[in-house]
């Protein structure tokens, strides 16, 4: 089994507050990991932990270990800006720059030293294409991103990802501000992305980890429950917390 990730014995505490206990999974190479439960359950700030974005809470304390690639990303000499770079973020509601199309996409390689027009072009055409935008922006790329519509955005910021070549996508509830059609047309990119990329999605909705994940870990109040096949964990799960939420009873 090929795994990106391994993550063992993780507490995270915001001040005295507890958020995570004791966590155990493992990420899957080119998998699409869903992490589902009740809202406050923990899994934003589990994603959050995969590239170190918590560092950014003066009040947050992680203990535990995360490997990536049985690296210890939270050793001191770890290279957190190459973790960022390799492990992207989509976000809830789409957030592209008040910038042009063209340079949403550009931004991060222009950042990385990344100067050469033609390389540029390259990059932000290829990465479009893969958050399948590019035939809807490709005559307007010098238009305001601001323009677009909301699935469009949220697109756009898949491509500002992909953009930077990583190897993991983290998605927060990527389709929660969007209508059913947009909603669609991301859960399709999903599909399509994993073939590259390895996802691990946070979504409030069952349907949605029962359509597009390989895997799926259902939370409760910080706790791991049950981690397993998203086909078993929808039609046989293990704990009997998992099959109450499942079904309606708690959540």
């Amino acid at each position: 089994m090929n795994n990106v990730f391994n993550i063992k014995n993780l507490d995270l505490f915001y001040d005295d507050f507890q958020a995570l206990k004791n966590i155990d999974l493992d990420v899957e190479k080119n998998k699409v990991t869903a992490l589902i439960g009740p809202s406050g359950c923990g899994k934003s700030t589990f994603i959050r932990c995969l590239n170190r974005m918590n560092d950014l809470i003066p009040s947050c304390k992680i203990e535990g270990n995360i490997q990536y690639h049985k690296e210890d990303i939270y050793d001191d000499n770890y290279d957190v800006i190459g973790l960022r770079t390799d492990v992207g973020m989509v976000f809830q509601s789409p957030n592209p720059f008040p910038m042009s199309i063209y340079d949403n996409v550009a931004y991060g390689p222009r950042c990385a030293g990344n100067k050469n027009k033609d390389k540029l072009d390259k990059i932000v055409e290829n990465s479009l294409k893969k958050a399948a935008l590019y035939d809807e922006v490709k005559d307007r790329m010098n238009d305001s991103a601001m323009g677009l519509s909301g699935g469009q955005q949220q697109r756009l910021c898949i491509a500002r990802a992909i953009a930077m070549e990583p190897e993991v996508i983290l998605m927060d509830e990527p389709t929660s501000a969007l209508d059913p059609i947009a909603t669609l047309k991301i859960e399709e990119l999903i599909n399509d992305l994993k073939e590259n990329y390895t996802i691990v999605i946070v979504t409030h909705s069952m349907q949605q980890a029962a359509r597009i994940s390989d895997k799926t870990a259902f939370f409760l109040m910080g706790e791991l429950i049950e981690v397993d096949e998203t086909d078993k964990i929808f039609t046989q799960p293990s704990n009997q917390k998992t099959e109450d939420y499942i079904t309606g009873r708690f959540g």
